[in-house]
């Protein structure tokens, strides 16, 4: 229900598409695993290119095997994705540590010019 105050949309807003497919596990699993799911989901079903025909039209039979829906070529390619590689961003909480570098060159220098 939307009522006007003023100018200004009151109620419930719309929902919007958070997840995509992977909405029907809910509240289970957790929000990072739920996105990466949806983005492997997202790659798999679209249609693909095919690599004989240059058609986009191939679609996935099963675990990493392709059928091209015009020319009728079935091949395999990965499980999720024709050729590329799915990635996911790393975000990691702690910055790595830098190691200083020890100059070495420097130390070599130094010890030769003690001896002598």
């Amino acid at each position: 229900l939307f009522l006007m105050s003023q100018g200004v949309l009151v109620g419930k807003m719309p929902e919007t598409e958070k997840y995509g497919a992977a909405k029907r596990y809910g509240p289970r699993y957790g929000r990072k695993l739920k996105e990466k799911f949806e983005k492997v989901e997202r790659e798999q079903r679209k249609k693909h290119k095919c690599p004989y025909c240059s058609a986009v039209k191939v679609k996935r039979l099963a675990l990493g095997i392709w059928k091209c829906g015009k020319c009728g070529a079935k091949f395999t390619g990965k499980a999720y994705s024709v050729t590329k590689k799915i990635t996911f961003e790393k975000s990691s909480e702690k910055p790595e540590e830098k190691i200083p570098q020890v100059d070495t060159k420097q130390k070599e220098t130094k010890e030769v010019a003690q001896d002598g």
